[in-house]
């Protein structure tokens, strides 16, 4: 099977030995997303939406770049540091996805990179 991997600046660069995104089979599969702003490579500060809103814009970024859309996930899984955030977390969520809900699995994790409060991947179907 061939892979590619996907590249944008429009989210944030890895900071380890893992690629953005792969596409595979016809389906681009991302890596996980935080709340970290590409452009001036900070944490977005602020509560659970806030961190939930810039991680799902890095998801989308990954996204376009790779040929998919949000339209066109098909699964996430979203990584939640405290599961009593989850309403206020999908709140957000559900504004990206109003046309097509994707299946998900959220979990609570003891810890996220750089402390984050929310980290979410998905899978898209290309083109």
């Amino acid at each position: 099977m061939t892979t590619t991997k996907v590249i944008t600046d429009k989210a944030p660069a890895p900071i380890g030995p893992y690629s953005q995104a792969i596409i595979a089979g016809g389906l681009v599969y991302t890596a996980g997303q935080i709340p970290l702003d590409p452009a001036t490579k900070n944490l977005v500060e602020g509560d659970i939406k806030a961190q939930t809103e810039q991680a799902l814009k890095n998801v989308e970024a990954i996204l376009q770049a790779a040929g998919a859309s949000m339209k066109s996930v098909v699964k996430t899984t979203v990584f939640l540091k405290d599961m009593g955030e989850f309403a206020r977390m999908n709140e957000v969520y559900a504004r990206f996805f109003s046309e097509s809900a994707p299946a998900r699995s959220t979990v609570e994790v003891a810890r996220l990179p750089k402390d984050v409060k929310v980290e979410i991947e998905a899978i898209a179907v290309v083109g």
